[in-house]
């Protein structure tokens, strides 16, 4: 059996405009155009990391703390934060850039996960993530908590729907 390649994420930057078509009319940005902004992202540092074509698997713990605007300029980062055998757990902030002294504000925060595949859409292994600064170990460390809650979460509903047959 060969050794799985051990590998560093890097972080992806993107950058966009806020228009009015993705507002409401009180020039709030939508929630939905913003989730496929970061979905994007998140894919891009997906496969960045990985090398192969992905999918969104799953989005968790978006958490939206600062409203964004029409006109506002946003940058989504995005980086793997976590490794299944074929799934990457990729963070993904959305920042507002105000320029200036104010710099950026952190407005959005979700977590992706991403599956790899090969060109028959089989899912095939990915890179073991090598982490290196404590800021890593943090990330990791919240990514592996929330993929423990998913997988308990999951299991009550399946009790529940197995009740309801």
């Amino acid at each position: 059996m060969s050794e799985r390649e051990q590998k560093t994420s890097e972080a992806l930057e993107t950058w966009n405009f806020v228009f009015p078509n993705q507002s409401n009319p009180y020039g709030n940005m939508f929630g939905g155009e913003l989730l496929a902004i970061m979905d994007s992202t998140a894919a891009l540092a997906a496969i960045r990391y990985s090398g192969k074509t992905v999918s969104t698997a799953s989005v968790e713990r978006v958490i939206f703390k600062r409203p964004i605007f029409v006109g506002d300029r946003i940058k989504t980062v995005a980086k793997v934060v976590l490794v299944g055998s074929s799934s990457m757990m990729v963070r993904t902030d959305v920042f507002v850039d105000k320029g200036g002294d104010e710099g950026d504000i952190l407005s959005t925060t979700a977590h992706f996960t991403l599956v790899a595949f090969d060109e028959d859409r089989n899912p095939v292994t990915v890179p073991d993530l090598v982490i290196e600064t404590d800021k890593e170990r943090k990330h990791f460390e919240l990514a592996e908590q929330i993929k423990s809650h998913v997988g308990r979460r999951e299991g009550r509903i399946k009790h529940v729907v197995e009740k309801w047959k």
